[in-house]
Parts: C-alpha cells; structure tokens; sequence
C-alpha cells in the first residue's frame, strides 16, 4: 500500500519546509539575523495556539524544526541533551558543505512507533463454527475464546494464513509502512519501539520517507548551500534530469523550465538526457568487452541505490555491476570540461542521487543534488509562475538528445535504448565498436554494430575480421597506419583508414599575429 502521489498533509509541510528553506536563504542574511528567520520558520508553518495534526502546537514545531535542519543540511539533535534549533546554522552557511551522513534521518519524537509486524482478530470476528483460522495456523497460535478467535502473539509467526482464509475478513496483518518500503530490511525498532535504520544495510533509495504517514522520516537538502552560491555570484548549472517533463504541470515547452531556473539563479540549464546518451554507447562497449568472455551478464550502473543494493545483498556478483559512469556524472563531467570553473546542481526525481554526489569520486564533479520536490519549494519560495512564463525567442532551448535518452529510465535495458537511438535518427546516428579480437568481432556483429573498428591487427587477422563481419557493418582499420601501409590496407576492402600520425607527428608552424611588424605606413 503506497500513498505516493497523493497530496498529503504530511507532503504539504515537507513542500513548506523547503519554502520557508529557500526564502531565508534568498534574504543572504547571517549571524542573528539569519538565526531569527531560522527561528521563525516553525510558526509560520504551524501557526496559532492549538495543535491541529498532532494535538500538540509544541510538538508539531519541533518536528518542523528537524525538518527544517535536514532541509538545510544540519543533523538531527539529540533528545537526551539541550540544543538550539540554529546549533551549526553557522558552518551550514557556506556555497561548499557536502552531505554529512547519514543522508536519510528518522525524527525520533516524530515517529509513531508502529508495531514491526503484527497478526491480530479485529472486532469483525463473528466467532464462526468452520474457525478455519485455527486449522490452517501452522503454529497452533489461535484458540478460541469467549465466542471468538484470539492469537497468541509468542506462537504466532506472522505466516498471514489466517488472514487469507478469514470469510468475514475478520483478521488483519500490519507492518510498519517505513519498513515494509524497504527492500533492503533496513528498518527495525529501537529499545522504545522507534523506527531505526541499520545504515549498513539503508541503500538511501527514499522509499522509507515517501511512505512514512506521519512523517517521521527526512533526507538531508541542499537548498540553502545552493542559493548561498547564488548568492555569491557563482557560475551555476542545472543538470535537469528527463523527469521533469512530468513533474510541471502545465509546462507547455521545456523553454519555460528553462527560464524558470535561471530566474531562480541559475547560470544555464543543461538535459542530463544528453549524458543518458554518452552512458549508453559506453555501458554498451562494456558488455561487448566482457559478455560473455569475461563475465556471463552485466547489470547496469545507473541507479546508485540498484547498485548499492546489488553490491551488499549479492557481493559475489558486485563484478557483474557496469563500471560506466551513470547519465547525471557523464553531463556534469561534459560541462566542467567546457567550463571548469563552474559548478554543477543535478536535478532529478530521486534522493538516491545525494548519496551518489556526496562518493569522493564524484564530489569534483557534482556540487549539489535537488529533488524536483526541493527544487518546487524553492520556484514557490520567488513566486515563479512556471506555466505562465514568458520566454525570450532568442534564448537557447535545452540540449536536445536522443528519445531514447529521455526515456532511459523505462527503455528497458542498455540494449533496447541502443537500438531506440538508431531509431531515432538512423541517418545521423550510427554504433561504432572497437574490437582487438576474432571474438569481438563476431561480439560486435551479433549486436548490431554499424561500425566495426579494427585496432592494431596484423593484416591476415584483419582478412579473418572482414571474412566474419561480411558485410554486416561498415569496417574501419587504426593503429600503425603510415602511407606507405595505408594502400595494402586499403585493397583489403575496408570502408575507413584512420591515422593519428598526420597530427602526433606533424611540425608547428605558429601563424600568430603576435610575430606580425609593420614596417611602413600602409596609407
């Protein structure tokens, strides 16, 4: 049972949060003043003297207070000893703080202890003569008293049987919500029968946050180190993952997101599909390299919580596990090496993403990690009328790549958005695959390559390649490649030669006008 997508209470304060986040952000106040707006923000969410939602003003505050310290990167505090809520506001102030762990957090006064796992009789028994409840238990758990069916719960092992065979519907089974979203059994109770996570275990996937009813459980933001860049005037990117398609109502062209992002600070908006493309092709020479020589299946690398889930449930087959780079880290690399000094923000759909740009590995590359949930609260925060927006006709649309890029996520493989590339454009898009080997050349073949590059093979290794591609795939040939061998090569029958000698190799004549003297007056 999920309540993904319905607009709770619980989603509706976690929007205001990241609200009230983004506008004391915006102020670009510090010392007190930024600590009284921090102050501040729980009364404006939770007005007035009563408490509505959990019948008590003083605590529905302080739950907002943690929400808002996770919101602006800060950890939890501690129960058991005094603590401001602006405790760290100061180190939290900065353009460059990462994430500190853990990333997904459970508010301990927030969480309404539900029972882990629980089989019990409902006031719905009509206490039967089939009681087949009884019959089908394989643990003898339920008997039978005063005219109705009772489970003991030391004998009773949560199996369901009773539940299914119940004709009046008479017995339920309940699970903890966070913990029945998590694959990863990461959940348990704490000595007070609070939600705790075994970190060694939490793959930070958000499920657990999503489908918690009362709203007990957070990841950490961004938000305010984000606009703190703003701020400063630093050069910002938005990495906009494909998602966002959906996730604006009203959004009649991708021009409008566009201009909304850089109205809220934002240098310029590139499409992480873009990326989705580059990892395709590389994720894609991967499986030529090591399927089936090396290994007999590869996964894909894209989704840091499938791979981290992969790795600590299965770590036998962690080989298995694609080394590409995933979309969000190949754009942000493309665009640090166009522009080195700016910074990069991804954009995406998922909380999974943080824990990915928090790796050592990829901090160099990815600055900040928004949700389209933060990144919502914070176009709320300036008063952005997405859909109503006006766009400059001279402006740049977004980098379009291919559609098989923006449908990545539900392609249905590395495989099936290969071939939904060339279907795209067959006429400008074509798969080269370099090969070393007989045996990567048939590889290469039985994958549809349109390209098949040999590299530094002799030639009676090459007439072999041609014979086994025979007209399959276009054939290129690089690697000790001179003049006087270009011609041998060429009556072999291959379409391309490529040589990098004409550029390693060649002599530099500067031309610069730096060396140009004007020896008389040309006038």
């Amino acid at each position: 049972m999920s309540f993904r997508g319905i607009n709770t209470t619980v989603i509706q304060i976690r929007r205001q949060v990241f609200t009230e986040v983004a506008r004391m952000a915006y102020a670009n106040v510090k010392g007190e003043q930024a600590n009284h707006l921090m102050r501040k923000i729980p009364y404006t969410i939770i007005p007035g003297e009563e408490g509505k939602l959990r019948k008590d003003i003083f605590l529905e505050r302080a739950i907002v207070e943690e929400r808002v310290r996770l919101a602006m990167g800060l950890p939890t505090r501690r129960m058991d000893e005094h603590n401001s809520v602006v405790s760290g506001l100061e180190d939290a102030s900065i353009a460059d703080k990462y994430y500190d762990p853990p990333l997904v957090n459970v508010i301990k006064f927030a969480c309404n202890r539900c029972p882990e796992k629980l089989v019990k009789v409902s006031d719905l028994c009509q206490g039967c003569l089939a009681h087949p409840c009884m019959e089908v238990c394989p643990k003898k758990a339920i008997t039978w008293e005063s005219g109705r069916s009772t489970i003991d719960q030391e004998k009773c092992i949560k199996c369901g049987r009773c539940v299914g065979v119940c004709p009046y519907n008479a017995i339920v089974k309940t699970e903890r919500p966070c913990a029945a979203a998590c694959g990863m059994g990461a959940i348990h109770s704490d000595e007070l029968g609070r939600a705790e996570i075994d970190y060694s275990k939490c793959v930070s996937c958000g499920q657990c946050l999503v489908n918690c009813p009362f709203g007990a459980i957070a990841d950490k933001g961004q938000i305010y180190q984000l606009i703190q860049g703003f701020n400063r005037g630093d050069r910002i990117y938005a990495l906009v993952a494909p998602a966002f398609i959906n996730q604006f109502p009203g959004l009649a062209s991708t021009g409008k997101l566009k201009a909304a992002l850089k109205a809220l600070g934002f240098y310029d908006v590139v499409e992480v599909a873009i990326g989705a493309d580059l990892c395709t092709v590389d994720e894609a020479h991967d499986f030529l390299e090591e399927v089936p020589n090396k290994l007999n299946f590869m996964a894909t690398s894209c989704c840091p919580a499938w791979s981290m889930m992969a790795k600590t449930a299965f770590p036998d087959l962690a080989k298995n596990i694609s080394m590409t780079m995933t979309p969000m880290v190949f754009t942000a690399r493309m665009m640090k090496q166009a522009d080195p000094e700016a910074r990069m923000c991804f954009i995406g759909p998922c909380a999974a993403k943080k824990l990915e740009a928090s790796r050592r590995t990829v901090r160099s590359d990815v600055d900040f990690v928004l949700t389209f949930e933060e990144l919502a609260g914070i176009i709320e925060a300036k008063d952005i009328d997405v859909a109503n927006l006006e766009v400059d006709p001279d402006e740049v649309d977004l980098v379009h790549a291919s559609g098989a890029g923006r449908g990545f996520a539900q392609s249905g493989g590395v495989a099936k958005a290969v071939a939904a590339a060339r279907a795209y454009a067959p006429f400008v898009r074509k798969i080269e695959v370099e090969v070393e080997t007989i045996d990567q050349v048939r590889e290469a073949v039985d994958a549809g390559a349109d390209i098949i590059m040999l590299d530094n093979m002799d030639l009676d290794a090459m007439r072999e390649a041609i014979r086994v591609i025979d007209g399959a795939a276009e054939v290129e040939v690089s690697g000790n490649v001179t003049m006087k061998r270009a011609a041998r090569l060429a009556d072999l029958g291959v379409d391309y030669v490529s040589s990098g000698a004409i550029t390693h190799s060649a002599p530099i004549l500067d031309l610069s006008l730096k060396h140009l003297t004007v020896t008389s007056n040309p006038c």
